[in-house]
């Protein structure tokens, strides 16, 4: 039987799994919500399970989202990165 985060990271990895296969303009929504889901779980499992986990969960995390890190990054440096075209409105 599965106990603490582990459902709850499995789940996570369906949802994300659904969001993907979603057209690009409906995946905004629940990817936010998988966005700042992530790293609240990956320390449950990080302090559960050790710090190697949340380091591979991490790197994961990273890859997963790394356009939308990296666009949230250069909002908070202050410059106007580009969407892509699907989502300009």
């Amino acid at each position: 039987m599965m106990h603490g985060p582990l459902p709850f990271a499995f789940l996570w990895v369906v949802a994300a799994t659904v969001t993907a296969f979603l057209p690009m303009r409906r995946q905004m929504v629940p990817g936010l919500a998988l966005l700042i889901a992530a790293p609240l779980l990956i320390v449950w499992l990080g302090i559960i399970y050790g710090w190697w986990l949340a380091a591979l969960g991490l790197a994961a995390f990273a890859s997963m989202f790394r356009n939308p890190l990296r666009y949230l990054w250069a909002r908070a440096r202050g410059q106007t990165p580009e969407l892509p075209a699907e989502l300009r409105r």
